[in-house]
């Protein structure tokens, strides 16, 4: 199949299915949160899955050689890392990832980096893993249509060892999720430096690693220097890349032998298992079989991208939005509209009552979130069509 004849303009009923984005609210109301795709997996990941379908046996399963190998040469491939297939342990998603690591590798007490607004189960798995927060929040530069954010370093140092006790782990989300930003090798090499010095282990969640946008490219941090790579756990999975993330399969890439075993231990102490359709996905998500298909989707969700930049621009007067270099997440700004009292609530409660549009409520991403959204454009540009015109009437 060529790159030109993937369809992604076709709009596929979900409803019908217990599809969590499209069962939650009332059928009235146009579903843009949740990170899911509203497109079909690649074809040669439908036709994996067909075959082990028809085979008919779905018995216990376990990660293969052949899995460790695809996923290791993907590595090599797109980064030019070097990854052993010794070193890839698999997951059942990128959250049970990180939440092990928290376990494995962070003594009760002991605290977890994180850098708000972000992804918000990076804000509670202190709290299941007996560990205590510690914030570095993203320093916010607000454009006239734009907001865009960077690392306060002096905010980013103070926060090690905060709270009277000392950083075990910093959780890195890279690229960033609700952001949309990409760390550069600059800013990946000074955040490594400041946990090697602080005695810090780096867990990078780095899922979104392949949904580029636009020219932009990825690092990642462990890639950096054989020094950091030993003392990084970095999580990937095919899930918001081949839209996949139902069947919950990750990998952790760990090339510290003795972190890698207390992982395993862990893993499996939490009696963690990956299904077994979910490694059949990845397999043939990470074996090339689906680049063609990666690249004319990262060309769709790039002018998804850009159409949304320009409606914003032109029809949402007052409203800021980031212009992700990655993932297919929007972080829309409402504050100014807000202090207007053209909102009253939060925005997240005035379009799904006003616009019957359901988005994430940016203050469920911590400090920061307040006044925000995050809205998904992986959908049909129909469905992004439809949500922004149900935007702009919701504030004539």
């Amino acid at each position: 199949m060529t790159a030109t004849s993937y369809d992604f303009d076709r709009l596929i009923d979900r409803r019908p299915t217990n599809s969590l984005k499209w069962r939650r609210y009332d059928p009235d109301v146009l579903p843009l949160w949740v990170a899911d795709m509203d497109f079909a997996a690649p074809p040669p990941v439908l036709e994996a899955l067909r075959q082990a379908v028809d085979h008919g046996v779905f018995g216990y399963a376990i990660p293969t050689r052949e899995l460790a190998e695809a996923v290791a040469g993907r590595m090599q491939r797109l980064y030019g890392w070097q990854v052993g297939p010794e070193m890839i342990v698999a997951t059942p998603g990128i959250v049970s990832a990180f939440a092990a690591a928290a376990r494995a590798f962070c003594r009760p007490g002991q605290g977890i980096l994180v850098q708000p607004p972000v992804y918000p189960p990076f804000l509670s798995v202190h709290a299941t893993a007996g560990l205590v927060r510690q914030d570095a929040p993203l320093a916010q530069i607000a454009h006239s249509q734009y907001v865009q954010y960077e690392i306060d370093w002096q905010v980013f140092e103070r926060a090690f060892h905060a709270g009277e006790t000392s950083t075990g782990m910093f959780l890195l989300c890279n690229p960033h999720n609700p952001t949309g930003q990409i760390y550069s090798r600059a800013e990946l090499s000074r955040m490594a430096d400041l946990c090697l010095r602080h005695g810090a282990l780096i867990c990078s969640d780095e899922i979104h690693s392949e949904l580029l946008l636009g020219e932009s490219t990825h690092i990642p941090i462990a890639a950096l220097d054989p020094q950091i790579a030993a003392r990084t756990i970095t999580l990937i999975a095919p899930s918001k890349t081949f839209n996949v993330a139902g069947l919950f399969c990750g990998f952790a890439i760990i090339p510290n032998e003795e972190l890698r075993l207390c992982y395993r231990k862990t893993l499996e102490t939490m009696t963690l298992h990956v299904n077994s359709l979910g490694l059949i996905a990845a397999q043939a998500a990470f074996s090339g079989a689906c680049d063609d298909w990666l690249a004319a989707l990262n060309r769709y969700l790039t002018a998804n991208r850009d159409f949304l930049a320009d409606f914003v621009a032109r029809r949402l007067p007052g409203v800021r939005t980031t212009f992700p270099a990655a993932t297919y997440l929007a972080w829309l700004d409402f504050s100014e509209l807000i202090r207007a009292g053209r909102i009253q609530g939060t925005p997240y409660q005035f379009f799904l009552q006003q616009a019957r549009l359901a988005l994430n409520d940016g203050a469920e991403f911590g400090p920061g979130g307040e006044g925000f959204v995050r809205l998904n454009f992986g959908c049909p540009r129909a469905t992004l069509v439809e949500a922004l015109e149900r935007m702009a009437r919701a504030l004539e």
